[in-house]
């Protein structure tokens, strides 16, 4: 990812219904050219989900060397030269204020830095109108050391996520990040190595791009804010880490980048990601309230006629289904299955569902299941 590479009151529900996306979007494909004026080419409020990792205007002057005299593979390529602040300001207000027009208004950005960069980044943000939900600290397992001595060693990179606005919706699965951590709630702070060993994307002995992002943080990103079929649009694409991602989660991809070298890597590793199979990909949502279901609704939709046999499971107490769903036993004023079954056997209360059983006078069933067929053919 690097230069010219390359959110819903809370949460809205896995089950809340998606804005619609356009057809015309070039899904699945890269984009090659300036970001700002790629973004410009797409249609308003058309993407679910943007992930930037935009320039981080590192200014690095010269080269930089281990203790051992061999120069470190550092950022020093001309895209993230900016002749100053300002410059980098500019740039940055304007790309956002695309970012902003494109995404749809329950969608979601991040945005990932280091220190030289993400505090403006952050600035201009709310200055654009997002909302700031989060920002994670990506702590490196394995961090370059400071080879100088100089300084503190940079063991870390910030990402801030946020929405269109204070109360727009956005998509968080909490419960799939929960599960992730072993069912403990995901903090704020992520322990991820940097991208190294058969990940790191080699050309010559050299990197091909000195910032690629390790895979499994963009897993942890998409799988936390985005849903099967979302677009993701990255402007900022580089070696295709959010394109071979969002292949392998079930998600679209639009993909912004300049630089040749960048696409080609990009498209090789993208056309070798192996898409999950689809029940792999269903993720565990939070726990779904148990839907109501009415004896009467039983009743009324033919599947407990009215006038049926209803008894216990010893078949000490006999009652008849009555057309509004009550029930009329021998003794008793009508009620409901529960009332009646507490009434008969002079109990303060009574599950009705476990408790009562439709006799056709060879054998019992008990109502509950009838009530898990409907729920069955009626449930999505």
């Amino acid at each position: 990812m690097g230069v010219m590479e390359r959110v819903k009151l809370p949460a809205k529900k896995a089950s809340a219904k998606a804005s619609p996306t356009p057809a015309n979007l070039p899904l699945d494909k890269i984009l090659q050219g300036d970001c700002i004026e790629m973004m410009r080419s797409l249609p308003a409020a058309s993407v679910d989900m943007i992930f930037a990792d935009p320039p981080y205007n590192l200014q690095l002057g010269g080269d930089l060397h281990r203790p051992d005299g061999s120069q470190v593979d550092a950022v020093n390529d001309h895209w993230d030269k900016f002749d100053s602040l300002a410059v980098y300001d500019r740039f940055t207000h304007a790309w956002l204020k695309e970012a902003r027009r494109i995404l749809k208004p329950n969608g979601s950005i991040w945005v990932i830095g280091s220190y030289h960069n993400i505090f403006r980044v952050g600035t201009a943000l709310q200055d654009n109108g997002y909302w700031i939900l989060n920002d994670i600290v990506w702590r490196k397992a394995n961090p370059m050391p400071n080879f100088k001595g100089t300084r503190f060693t940079n063991a870390h990179e910030t990402l801030i996520w946020a929405s269109m606005g204070e109360k727009s919706r956005y998509t968080f699965n909490y419960r799939a990040m929960k599960t992730l951590n072993d069912e403990l709630q995901m903090r704020s702070d992520w322990l991820i190595p940097i991208c190294a060993g058969q990940e790191r994307l080699k050309k010559g002995g050299h990197k091909v791009h000195p910032t690629q992002k390790p895979e499994a943080l963009l897993y942890r990103v998409l799988l936390a804010c985005s849903n099967p079929g979302d677009v993701i649009l990255d402007p900022f694409f580089g070696t295709g880490t959010t394109g071979a991602v969002a292949k392998r989660l079930g998600r679209h991809y639009i993909g912004i980048e300049r630089e040749d070298d960048y696409i080609a890597a990009a498209k090789e590793r993208i056309e070798m990601a192996l898409p999950l199979d689809e029940s792999t990909i269903k993720t565990m949502m939070a726990p779904k309230a148990a839907t109501r279901v009415a004896f009467g609704t039983l009743v009324e939709c033919g599947m407990i006629a009215p006038g049926t046999l209803l008894t216990d499971s010893k078949r000490r107490w006999k009652a008849r289904v009555r057309v509004d769903g009550s029930l009329d036993c021998e003794g008793q004023a009508a009620g409901s299955i529960h009332k009646i079954g507490a009434a008969v056997q002079n109990a303060p209360s009574c599950n009705g569902w476990t408790f009562w059983h439709i006799d056709d006078g060879q054998q019992l069933r008990v109502i509950d299941a009838v009530r898990q067929d409907w729920l069955l053919a009626n449930e999505a």
